[in-house]
């Protein structure tokens, strides 16, 4: 059942309460650019310490914090909730 209400010129349409579906999740946007997941389901993330102050780093250091790395089990329950429909 659907019907329409002219509200301030705007038209809104009110659904029934008879299709109770769950209502959608939000996703954090800041967690989302910052996590990505593999084909496996895994979460990968970028290293820390690799934004500034490089002069003084090595270059194997550099090489090392390029890659990514996989977020750790005690943390992945926490970006999953942040990041529902990763």
């Amino acid at each position: 059942m659907t019907c329409e209400i002219a509200r301030s010129g705007v038209r809104s349409e009110i659904v029934s309460n008879n299709n109770r579906a769950m209502p959608k999740l939000k996703t954090r946007r800041a967690a989302a650019k910052r996590f990505k997941a593999t084909g496996s389901g895994k979460i990968f993330r970028r290293k820390a310490n690799r934004n500034h102050l490089l002069e003084h780093k090595g270059a194997q250091r550099k090489r090392r914090l390029s890659k990514k790395a996989l977020v750790h089990e005690t943390n992945e329950e926490n970006v999953r909730l942040m990041v529902p429909y990763l």
